[in-house]
């Protein structure tokens, strides 16, 4: 081969390199801003569907009435484009009792759990209430309706002792209000969980997400 088809063939060889550099370069561009975009969209998206779930809260409201027993009253306001809302309740702890520096070392963990540290909670067996009264499961309401269920004082712990020990554990709740969370849980939606501090006037709580 002489020195000029040498040269012709080394020229193209390093045109096709080129070539063929541009065109890697190219695609990754394409990929590049194609993944940027997908993303993109799905942010957008993700954005879209988190404001339409906010929008779309449910409207509780809970409130505790003296009949002949005390109970609760759940109400189910809206949004009616929702349809029938199913709702679990559970009793909200006011704070962590393991953390009782005079029960550290004399309880065990399960004894400490199984206090309902608040004013009330749901009767046992009562509306499908657990044994500890913790937890109602979930119920069903359409737009407008409403239930109550039965709550009693909360039992007192152990340790609450001598003849004034029942006393002192409702003194401690006199005024606390029932502090709950509610699962909502409608078809197509992500589940929203709702904060109440239900008071004890007999007036209605709003849920805050």
């Amino acid at each position: 081969m002489s020195n000029v088809d040498t040269s012709i063939a080394a020229t193209s060889a390093l045109l096709s390199g080129a070539a063929a550099l541009a065109a890697w370069r190219a695609s990754r561009q394409a990929n590049e801003a194609a993944t940027k975009a997908n993303e993109t969209a799905a942010t957008v998206a993700r954005i879209e569907q988190e404001r339409w779930h906010r929008e779309l809260t449910p409207q509780l409201r809970i409130k505790l009435q003296a009949e002949s027993q005390e109970v609760l009253y759940v109400r189910f306001d809206g949004p009616a484009k929702l349809g029938e809302l199913h709702i679990e309740l559970r009793i909200q702890d006011d704070f962590d009792g393991s953390r009782l520096p005079h029960l550290v070392g004399t309880l065990t963990s399960e004894q400490v759990a199984e206090v309902v540290w608040g004013p009330y909670h749901f009767r046992p067996g009562i509306d499908d209430a657990d044994a500890q009264g913790r937890v109602v499961p979930a119920f069903p309401l359409l737009p407008g309706g409403r239930t109550r269920l039965a709550v009693d004082p909360s039992p007192r712990p152990s340790w609450y002792e001598g003849t004034d020990g029942e006393q002192r554990w409702r003194d401690r709740y006199r005024t606390s209000p029932v502090r709950l969370w509610a699962v909502c849980i409608a078809p197509d939606h992500a589940p929203w969980e709702l904060a109440f501090a239900v008071p004890r006037d007999g007036g209605w709580a709003l849920g805050g997400a």
